[in-house]
């Protein structure tokens, strides 16, 4: 089976790029998550529209990659959520957590996938997370999560 990726598959690709699979990975798993469109000849406009998009959100180059990781370092990063007297959460924070509240701290777009917590977080406090921004280089944020 012939698919146009529409987001990044490890190990398998990038935005834009055209690749064949087994009928039954791309029908029951790349297609239904929206990973990735059928083929199609009327499907090359949108592979440069998905190039083109991803051009302007990646990172350009090492020292871009250095800009980046300064200014996640330097933001205050504050995850609001739903605790107890003793301090547990209601739940866990996650990834797409910590990426919402970096884009709210005033910080750049994350991907969930690039932020990597060492373990679930569910006390409130200081905690530690790392953002992959480039594959050389990875920033070390630190989140306080408030009762709220």
């Amino acid at each position: 089976m012939k698919l146009i990726l529409t987001a990044e598959v490890p190990g398998l690709g990038l935005p834009g790029d055209v690749v064949e699979v087994k009928d039954g990975y791309g029908r029951n798993f790349l297609l239904p998550r929206g990973y990735a469109i059928a083929w199609t000849r009327g499907g090359e406009k949108q592979i440069t529209q998905i190039k083109r998009a991803r051009k302007v959100r990646e990172v350009r180059d090492l020292s871009h990659a250095n800009e980046i990781k300064q200014a996640l370092e330097a933001l205050t990063i504050t995850v609001p959520a739903h605790a107890g007297e003793t301090g547990r959460l209601f739940g866990s924070i996650t990834s797409t957590d910590v990426a919402d509240a970096v884009k709210k701290a005033g910080g750049p777009v994350l991907d969930k996938r690039t932020v990597q917590l060492a373990a679930p977080i569910k006390t409130v406090g200081k905690h530690a997370a790392k953002v992959a921004v480039h594959p050389d280089v990875t920033a070390s944020i630190t989140l306080e999560v408030v009762a709220g």
